[in-house]
């Protein structure tokens, strides 16, 4: 049996050898599929890990709620957001004092500044520049590397106190000690009163290139008719989704909102923001293997063509075997055989073509990536299902010639 089996594979190997450039072509559509599904996959499961580390920095239990949803939006939705109102200090005092299940409510605004500069240092390229209150730091994870946060009086005070980020410090006091030097923000002068410890990268970019000045600064500076973000830290994190209740029904009352309406405002957490994303990369995977799905199939059709060639080519030789006393079932393994080694091939070349597109993909756009297993047994069992389906027909085909007739034909 295992005599038999072996005879029939290298049988195979050797009609795929003799026909090469044929072969190879057939292994076109077969490769494109896979190829697609590895670097589609490699991207989404790289992207998905780095957004899942990200995230679990800012650490459990934590929130936010704004005037504007975080996606993007038309311009008719706009104009519903637009009307909406502003967020503002005083839902964070509204919070502070009434949320029984919050922790500790912050507030912030983000902008983005090019002239920051300190003892005749600029920095090129553009800082986040965040108004807060003293919750900012533990609500979005950020930890402290020398001096001091803000204290809360200052945060509300309107003083010229400032934070500054890993990278921020780097650039411009790179030779002495930040805390207790001068920074320049906007045209205004600052005093650093503390550095924050290193987080590092992104997808969007760095998380140390910023300034943290008090909010009661910030809004005179940069516009105070915005809307701020509220960050709230639940006091259980394994019940946050009580702490979002009781947040939204204050929200909804102090707003005035009616019971049957909708929220006017947005609502989003870790948990929340890795729901959108798994969403999003469902239906990027769903495409992904429709692409496959089609590319196969368009294999799979190439498959079954050059294997009926095959047979046609071939027809003298299985009846001359078939005279010799080999069973159908022989020649039917043999051809079968040969269509699911042509396959396998080329999931092998497009699994290995697709770990190399998804490397290049790294290095060229920096998006992490990872080839995970299932994409590669998924790869190597579609193609493998491919030569098996459609290399039936011809298999049945050959082994179901008369072998006077075959051996008649040229």
């Amino acid at each position: 049996m295992i005599t038999a089996l072996l005879d029939t594979f290298f049988a195979a190997l050797r009609t795929l050898r003799a026909n090469k450039l044929r072969s190879a072509l057939t292994l076109l559509g077969i490769v494109i599929g896979v190829v697609a599904v590895v670097a589609m996959a490699a991207t989404i499961e790289g992207l998905r890990r780095k957004i899942s580390h990200d995230l679990a920095q800012l650490g459990t239990g934590v929130f936010q709620v704004q005037k504007y949803p975080t996606g993007g939006f038309s311009d008719q939705e706009r104009e519903k957001y637009d009307r909406r109102k502003d967020f503002t200090l005083r839902d964070v005092e509204l919070l502070q004092t009434r949320c029984a299940s919050c922790l500790q409510v912050g507030g912030e605004s983000w902008d983005i500044e090019r002239d920051v500069s300190a003892g005749g240092r600029s920095i090129q390229t553009m800082v986040s520049v965040i108004g807060a209150t003293a919750a900012f730091f533990d609500n979005n994870g950020y930890a402290l590397a020398a001096g001091r946060f803000l204290s809360e009086g200052e945060a509300l005070g309107g003083g010229n106190e400032i934070v500054i980020g890993a990278d921020v410090a780097d650039l411009l006091f790179s030779n002495e000690e930040p805390v207790g030097g001068t920074l320049r923000v906007h045209g205004h002068q600052f005093r650093v009163i503390g550095t924050m410890a290193r987080r590092g990268q992104q997808l969007a970019g760095s998380l140390d290139n910023l300034v943290v000045m008090p909010i009661g600064t910030f809004m005179p500076i940069y516009g105070s008719r915005r809307s701020i973000t509220v960050t709230i830290h639940a006091r259980d994190p394994d019940r946050i989704d009580r702490t979002q209740d009781e947040v939204t029904a204050l929200l909804r009352r102090a707003r005035g909102v009616p019971p049957e309406a909708d929220n006017d405002f947005e609502m989003f957490s870790n948990a929340s923001l890795q729901e959108t994303f798994a969403k999003l990369t469902g239906i990027i995977a769903a495409a992904s293997i429709g692409i496959c799905a089609i590319a196969l199939l368009i294999g799979g059709i190439g498959v079954m063509n050059i294997m009926l060639v095959s047979v046609t080519e071939r027809t003298s030789e299985i009846g001359l075997r078939r005279a010799l006393g080999a069973r159908r079932r022989r020649i039917l393994a043999q051809f079968i055989v040969e269509a699911v080694m042509l396959t396998s091939i080329g999931g092998l070349l497009g699994v290995g073509l697709g770990a190399g597109l998804a490397e290049l993909i790294r290095i060229l756009v920096h998006i992490p990536t990872v080839v995970p297993g299932w994409a590669v047994a998924l790869s190597m069992a579609s193609a493998g299902g491919v030569g098996l389906i459609f290399g039936i027909y011809p298999a049945l085909r050959a082994s179901r010639l008369d072998p006077v007739e075959a051996m008649r034909r040229e």
